[in-house]
C-alpha cells in the first residue's frame, strides 16, 4: 500500500475538532495512547535506507508496521507502507530480536482518528506540541486542509522521529 501523508502543527484540538465535524469528518477513535519502538540493525540499515520499522502498542492491540524509502514529493510524504496487528507482542519482540533488530528510539502520543470519505486525520499529542496528520489521496489532503485554514507551506514531511529528534 503507498501512504501519502503531511503533518500539520496546530494548536487547539478543541476548536479542530469542531471545524473537522462541521466539515463532514466523523469520529472513528476517540482519544487514545500509543507507545511506538523503532526497531532497526545495529549498523542502522533501515535508517541508512530512510525505512521505518515501528512496533505499535494501543491498548492490548499491537501493529508491526514496515515503512519503505520515501518517494520525491516537495510537500507530502509519499512511501510504501505494510501494517499487521501481532497477537503476541512478547513474541513478535524475540522475532525482531533473533533477526537482529533491537529498539533504536521510543515515544508516546495521544492521538484521535477522524475519517472523511478515504481520508484519515489524525490529532495527536505530544512533548513537542500538537499536530494534525493527514492520510490519502493529495487533492483530498489539500481540499481539506484549504477548508481548515491551512494551506501547502504549513505541511511538514517530516516524521515524529525527525521531530522529536530536533528538540
Amino acid at each position: 500500500m503507498i501512504e501519502i501523508e503531511v503533518k500539520i502543527k496546530v494548536g487547539d484540538h478543541a476548536f479542530l475538532k469542531e471545524k473537522l465535524v462541521n466539515l463532514g469528518a466523523r469520529l472513528e477513535k476517540e482519544r487514545s495512547r500509543e507507545t511506538n519502538s523503532l526497531y532497526d540493525y545495529p549498523s542502522q540499515l533501515l535508517s541508512k535506507r530512510k525505512q521505518a520499522l515501528r512496533l505499535r502498542k494501543i491498548g492490548a492491540k499491537t501493529f508491526l508496521t514496515f515503512k519503505g524509502t520515501p518517494q520525491k514529493s516537495r510537500k507530502f510524504k509519499i512511501r510504501d507502507e505494510y501494517e499487521t496487528e501481532v497477537k503476541n507482542e512478547r513474541q513478535i519482540k524475540k522475532i525482531l530480536k533473533s533477526l537482529g533488530l533491537v529498539p533504536v528510539f521510543s515515544y508516546q502520543k495521544k492521538r484521535t482518528v477522524f475519517r472523511k470519505g478515504h481520508l484519515k486525520i489524525c490529532l495527536d499529542e505530544l512533548a513537542i506540541g500538537s499536530f494534525m496528520e493527514l492520510e490519502g489521496k493529495r487533492n483530498e489532503i489539500t481540499k481539506l486542509t484549504k477548508a481548515l485554514g491551512f494551506s501547502r507551506t504549513d505541511f511538514i514531511k517530516q516524521d515524529y522521529i525527525q521531530l522529536l529528534s530536533q528538540k
